[in-house]
């Protein structure tokens, strides 16, 4: 208990009086019940109150929703809650990851492209402002992955890159920044992702660096959010066989569990060797990369006898919570670390002064903060600090109907988004509309049918255009294996292949390694990110009204030769 009056949770002796007592008064039932965050899509009275009164869980991961469906969501479980409860979101690139009305501020890597951890810092006090008036009080970010393996489908864009410095000094502000608003940040995903180009949400993922590398890399990241007071981290479905090896030399290749479930990683490593003293919570545990692993049975009790404090979501309700008390039951979870996470629990809310407020969400603030004017003023400089001209090789910038009237558009687009928030679909279509509106004719493109000898006419697209403008708005999304450019039949119809003959531009908005499948074109672009804030910011810089001021986080290049011709 003495930890708990210092970092990360500082509690004074009226806080550890009310977790003692609280603990003191709970059925065993209880106690374990605390050990759940469920999740929660929309304000349906019926299912929270369940959660609230009838399984009185610990706590709730909110989906995107109205804010009035929000509102009432946090009002339900806080008024229907013995122990107040733990109101989390994916606030990782602005107010927009729990309200529809909330400021997309930008993705990490739109932050880490302005070069300036400072806009981290712009970014947590936008998600704590915007997210704490609206009763939530727990961030699911920073993520703090490295995207160091271009070929990954779900780090990408989510993160702040591949340089560790940038990456450690960007989770740092934000975690400061969100913690002012009595808000508890989140880094994850332990013990890190972006080092396999699979997904764990389909697969256990391998973070296969050595030790001495994970130290350098990892290692150093995670050390930073500790020291910055980070109060929760979260484990992901991620194998790391070096640290699991070194403290455990005897186990089988085979028997090398994910983060979650291993006592290795989440007690010897992140406990007791980078002395982390906050809060453990599981990663989703849906994940295939979790169940693949081990019958379910076993896996839940094991998530908090390997060191986890919290379990996050469930498959089935009443199987989870079964297997959960089965655990207990049977010594899988000893009432020694029962009371340890418990502990926790309560002390990240004491942390909170949950325990001394309503807990509702501050309504006549709303509407003043919620997607106010100045937060997004601040997306608008993200968007112009972070785009980035990647690729410069030809004199085509800016441009102007003076110089290119006649556009042939490429749209390159996919239906859904980044976890379901972060591409706008359609962004291609909007891109269009204010070249348009610029003064260009621009002329959307089709493939035409047919094989050999019957394809597109090269004279017809030199003779009627002056300028060729590809937009791909493709993201990572789970389960999605891969973020790839698929081109149209017939042959490529939609290639890049006129570079030569008429000036082509390449824009991604979202996943920055399109190089890789359009490696020879000479004018390329990212811009990490598809509202309409970036879109407008994009179009001025195209027609030369304001500078590229980004710098790029990764290697856009994706370290091949002829993505630099």
């Amino acid at each position: 208990m003495n930890d708990l009056r210092k970092a990360p949770f500082y509690l004074t002796e009226e806080d550890v009086a009310w977790v003692e007592k609280t603990k003191a008064s709970m059925t065993t039932k209880e106690k374990i019940s605390q050990l759940f965050c469920l999740i929660a899509y929309s304000a349906d009275d019926n299912y929270l109150k369940f959660l609230a009164t009838d399984l009185k869980i610990g706590g709730i991961m909110c989906r995107v929703m109205p804010k009035d469906e929000m509102c009432k969501t946090v009002e339900v479980l806080q008024k229907e809650s013995k122990i107040p409860m733990l109101i989390s979101a994916n606030l990782e690139a602005g107010g927009a990851g729990v309200c529809l009305s909330g400021t997309k501020v930008g993705s990490e890597m739109a932050i880490a492209a302005t070069n300036d951890p400072k806009s981290a810092y712009a970014l947590g006090k936008v998600c704590g402002s915007e997210g704490s008036v609206l009763g939530v009080n727990w961030s699911f970010a920073p993520i703090v992955d490295i995207d160091m393996n271009f070929r990954n489908p779900i780090t990408n864009t989510r993160t702040f890159g591949s340089n560790v410095e940038l990456v450690k000094n960007c989770g740092v502000e934000y975690i400061k920044a969100l913690q002012n608003y009595q808000m508890a940040a989140c880094a994850k995903h332990f013990p890190g992702d972006g080092v396999d180009e699979r997904d764990q949400h389909l697969v256990s993922s391998v973070n296969s660096l050595s030790v001495e590398e994970w130290d350098k890399t990892y290692g150093v990241v995670y050390q930073a959010m500790i020291e910055a007071g980070v109060k929760t981290i979260m484990v992901g479905h991620i194998l790391q066989p070096a640290y699991t090896k070194k403290y455990n030399p005897n186990i089988k290749d085979e028997d090398i569990l994910p983060a979650s479930i291993s006592y290795e990683l989440v007690t010897k490593l992140l406990k007791e060797q980078l002395g982390f003293k906050g809060l453990v919570i599981t990663d989703s545990t849906t994940m295939a990369g979790l169940n693949m692993a081990l019958p379910r049975r076993k896996l839940v009790p094991l998530t908090i006898a390997a060191g986890c404090d919290m379990f996050l979501f469930t498959k089935n309700l009443e199987e989870d919570f079964r297997y959960m008390e089965e655990g207990y039951n049977s010594g899988v979870i000893t009432p020694s670390r029962l009371d340890e996470a418990l502990t926790k629990i309560l002390a990240l809310k004491a942390s909170l002064g949950l325990h001394k407020k309503s807990n509702l969400p501050a309504y006549a603030k709303i509407d003043e903060v919620v997607g106010s004017p100045e937060n997004q003023a601040l997306a608008s400089i993200i968007a112009d600090k972070s785009i980035t001209l990647v690729k410069n090789k030809e004199t085509i910038l800016p441009i102007s109907p003076a110089k290119y009237k006649r556009v042939l558009f490429y749209s390159l687009e996919s239906s859904a988004g980044n976890m379901g928030f972060s591409v706008a679909v359609g962004a291609n279509m909007r891109l269009l509309e204010r070249l348009e509106k610029a003064g260009f004719s621009v002329t959307l493109f089709k493939p035409k049918p047919g094989f050999e000898g019957t394809m597109g006419s090269a004279e017809e697209i030199e003779q009627n255009y002056d300028l060729i403008i590809y937009s791909a708005n493709l993201a990572t999304k789970s389960n999605q294996t891969v973020v790839r450019i698929e081109w149209c039949e017939p042959m490529g119809a939609n290639v890049p292949i006129y570079m030569t003959s008429v000036p082509t531009i390449f824009i991604s908005l979202e996943n920055p390694y399109h190089l890789l499948d359009a490696p020879r074109v000479k004018t390329y672009i990212n811009t990490y990110g598809s509202s309409d804030v970036v879109l407008d910011a994009l179009v001025d810089k195209l027609l030369g009204k304001s500078q590229f001021k980004g710098q790029s986080p990764v290697d856009a290049f994706c370290g091949k030769w002829d993505t630099r011709l």
